[in-house]
């Protein structure tokens, strides 16, 4: 009997996701994956965290911890916790582009609260804008378990700049 465990997943072709948003703004294209017209980006496939929510300013994202995103400290790493609050909080300021603007991170700082494990349960990662000019956008972001205890918490700043 093998303990070997197993993970897979099929994924769209970033390159081809990444072209659906031509011509549209960046609220809309976070529809189109909320919605199922457009699929998911392959690390939200990879992780099982999917968009539950897209507003202007707003976007949440929702998962469940996996033994496959176990550190050897036997808990959720928390780059995990660190990927899905980046991913929430650069949303949140994609909402607000558009079609001709895009986005990159280059600043966050997460602060880890409470571990996160199997029991910890589904977990959901708010990002909202906090201010944007015409080249920076900063964002906050939270991660609370189901009864909205904290788990982490971030603050993002984004350059914004033109698509290519």
């Amino acid at each position: 009997m093998s303990d070997e465990r197993v993970h897979t997943f099929r994924w769209e072709d970033p390159a081809l996701i990444a072209a659906r948003a031509d011509g549209l703004s960046g609220y809309e294209f976070l529809r189109g994956i909320l919605e199922g017209t457009i699929p998911e980006a392959p690390v939200q496939v990879a992780l099982g965290v999917g968009l539950i929510v897209v507003e202007k300013g707003r976007v949440c994202f929702r998962g469940t911890p996996r033994e496959f995103m176990y550190n050897p400290m036997n808990g959720v790493h928390g780059g995990i916790a660190c990927l899905v609050l980046d991913s929430a909080m650069g949303s949140a300021v994609m909402t607000t582009l558009d079609d001709r603007t895009a986005y990159t991170t280059v600043d966050l700082t997460v602060h880890l609260i409470r571990p996160i494990t199997l029991g910890t349960g589904p977990f959901t990662a708010e990002g909202r804008l906090i201010a944007r000019g015409s080249r920076i956008a900063t964002a906050e972001g939270r991660l609370v378990d189901e009864r909205d205890r904290l788990l982490a918490h971030a603050t993002a700043t984004c350059l914004l700049l033109e698509r290519s």
